[in-house]
């Protein structure tokens, strides 16, 4: 990854997270970002099930963009349009 962490409105690493909590904790960071707000999500696993999500439940609200792709993590750079 060429950014730092500190070019982000957030940075959340949810391989400390239940799976239950999960998309919910995801969601509640991504309603505070304003426009422009990137939130740079970790993960143990490809997180398209909650791309999914977040264009069923919010569509042209965000963009999504890989910084690194596994196997063991995934980041993901979601940032509120």
């Amino acid at each position: 990854m060429s950014e730092t962490t500190d070019s982000y409105a957030a940075v959340l690493d949810v391989r400390q997270f239940a799976p239950p909590a999960k998309h919910a904790t995801i969601f509640a960071v991504l309603a505070g970002l304003s426009a422009g707000g990137q939130l740079l999500l970790v993960n143990d696993h490809d997180p398209r099930p909650l791309y999914y999500q977040l264009q069923a439940e919010h569509p042209e609200e965000f963009d999504w963009t890989y910084q690194e792709q596994g196997p063991e993590r995934w980041q993901v750079v979601i940032t509120r349009r």
